[in-house]
């Protein structure tokens, strides 16, 4: 037998037991004997679950690594991980993110895997998936399983997730009926793969493509399209050279990747759970970021990509007009072009040659579709370890917006008043929901897009600043400020809020301003007593116990750094 360097030589080279019983066991799954023969072993880590729709055709786009990997000279071995399935999960896949991630990590340095691939696509799958391998830092390449074909509803345009708030909304207003909102909801979903608007989903597909853990155009090629099998082929190779060339993921995940990554996620108006995401995977890697890099590298950069919530178009379109290499390559001046990817050529060479073909979809830098549209960073004396507001889905004259508080303490106190007749409130008046943190809910559900009240949509009002300490989809839009740290469950200024309080929102000026005295919010404090937390048990307990606050990226403080590929009792 030749002898390789490979991680997986401990696993099936020695002349031992377990050498025995590894490569006796693969046999008997149909593996000839050559594919022990010093043969990279590549992992690809499946996503794929029926109860995660978005994600149900990962199967196929696996046996196109597989072949791309068999013919590259590697020995690929597809594994099943945790799928969170966005639609389906409850109370929130946030919850379960870092759970995923742990699944991942530990999947990956207890089996002979010397690179992986990760096939994800809803949301929390890619940010997951992703934490997890940067745990062991093995060469790592990413597919994702691309977006859904456009929507199409009485002769329009229909986005995923961003029409299903139009709809809702409209219906609660009573202005559709309910069988206008089941035609649509038949009319929308109508492929394979995830969100076609710039949600969350699509925002992570290219967040790996601008750090450079995709081949390019991996983002925006559509699901059902042929292409992203090739492209999945192609991964199979390119993993196989990585391995052979031991390019590991913290070798191409770098500060000045980051740095990028924050740039194009304003450039395209991308989700604002991106901001956790990419703290928590930056985490694992021990690269320092925080919300303050939001602020310095992405606040002021244009919107160029008009698709919705910001804008009217859809991912298929995206990938017509150009796709994110069209993107990168507008932005040039912006970003460090030096990066390496896992293509195996640096950023810049990527798309040195990419074109946009549709300027109304991919705007130029010196006309883009907005100004200064990137995700805006908050301080104040309601949010001293921030809060977050995405301007490019935001109403422009609520960007500077004093109001009276209306307070919910929790989802079922909104939930039980928002249709209230009697609810004093008007359009000028700040909803606050507490309660929907990282701790408190447990796990920092996308509610911060909450409903308004139904006699004000009666009128005809569709926007209100909303203040949180929760998420929201990246496919929603409207005046909503994220994220509030500390949140309230534990006792961060948001659960001292009062109705009629006044609370003034300066997104220009970077604040977030409770009006009272500092004398009334030590008094408000003193008698403010914790809630019980909602778990003590099992995986939930755990979190509750351990996780950390949305400026530091809801991870789990235990996970954050990272062990490496070596795991505490190796066979040697």
């Amino acid at each position: 037998m030749k002898k390789s360097t490979f991680r997986s030589t401990d696993w099936f080279e020695p002349t031992t037991h377990h050498a025995f019983v590894s490569r006796s066991w693969l046999k008997g799954r149909g593996h000839p004997q050559q594919m022990f023969d010093g043969k990279p072993v590549i992992g690809i880590c499946n996503t794929w679950s029926d109860l995660n729709p978005c994600n149900a055709h990962l199967r196929i786009l696996a046996e196109s690594v597989k072949n791309g990997v068999y013919e590259a000279g590697g020995f690929p071995l597809e594994f099943p991980v945790m799928s969170l399935g966005e639609t389906l999960m409850r109370p929130t896949t946030m919850l379960y993110r870092n759970l995923l991630s742990m699944d991942v990590e530990e999947s990956i340095r207890a089996n002979p895997i010397d690179g992986v691939i990760l096939l994800t696509g809803c949301d929390k799958t890619t940010p997951g998936a992703l934490m997890g391998a940067c745990s062991v830092d093995l060469p790592t390449l990413v597919i994702t399983g691309g977006p859904m074909l456009t929507g199409r509803y009485r002769n329009r345009k229909i986005g995923s997730g961003t029409d299903v708030h139009r709809f809702y909304t409209e219906l609660r207003a009573g202005n559709i009926t309910e069988e206008d909102f089941r035609e649509a909801e038949s009319c929308m979903t109508r492929s394979d793969g995830h969100c076609m608007t710039m949600g969350t989903a699509s925002t992570m597909a290219c967040m790996v493509e601008a750090v450079g853990l995709t081949l390019p155009t991996g983002a925006a090629i559509p699901a059902s399209d042929s292409r992203r099998r090739n492209l999945a082929h192609q991964a199979g190779n390119r993993i196989v050279k990585l391995v052979q060339e031991g390019i590991k993921l913290s070798d191409i995940v770098t500060r000045n990747s980051l740095e990028n990554a924050i740039k194009v996620n304003a450039a395209i108006g991308g989700s604002t759970n991106f901001v956790v995401h990419l703290i928590a995977i930056a985490g694992r890697l021990g690269l320092p970021l925080d919300l303050n890099d939001f602020d310095r590298f992405g606040s002021h950069m244009p919107l160029l990509v008009n698709l919705m919530p910001s804008g009217k178009h859809l991912m298929e379109d995206f990938y017509y007009a150009g796709g994110l290499p069209a993107v990168l390559r507008e932005l040039a001046d912006e970003l460090h072009n030096d990066c390496p990817t896992v293509s195996g050529y640096s950023l810049g060479a990527n798309v040195a040659d990419a074109k946009c073909h549709n300027r109304d979809v991919i705007a130029s830098i010196d006309s883009p579709f907005q100004e200064a549209a990137g995700i805006a960073v908050l301080r104040g004396n309601l949010c001293p370890h921030g809060a977050i507001i995405k301007p490019s889905a935001a109403s422009p004259e609520r960007l500077q917006h004093r109001g009276r508080a209306v307070v919910f303490e929790s989802l079922e106190d909104h939930r039980a008043r928002i249709d209230d007749p009697s609810l004093d409130v008007d359009e000028n008046c700040v909803l606050v929901l507490k309660g929907i943190g990282p701790k408190g809910f447990p796990g920092m559900p996308e509610f911060g897009k909450f409903t308004l009240p139904k006699k004000l949509l009666k009128k005809g009002v569709r926007d209100m600043v909303c203040i949180s300490d929760g998420r929201m989809s990246g496919t929603a839009f409207g005046t909503i400020v994220l994220h509030v740290a500390p949140e309230a469950a534990v006792g961060g200024p948001l659960a001292l809020v009062q109705n009629g309080d006044f609370i003034e929102l300066d997104v220009p000026g970077r604040r977030l301003s409770l009006e009272i005295s500092d004398h009334e919010l030590q008094l408000r404090r003193q008698a403010w007593h914790a809630p019980e937390p909602r778990a003590t048990r099992g995986y939930v307990g755990i979190y509750v116990d351990h996780v950390l606050q949305a400026d530091r990226g809801v991870d789990l403080d235990i996970l954050v750094g990272n062990s490496g590929a070596v795991g505490p009792h190796p066979f040697t």
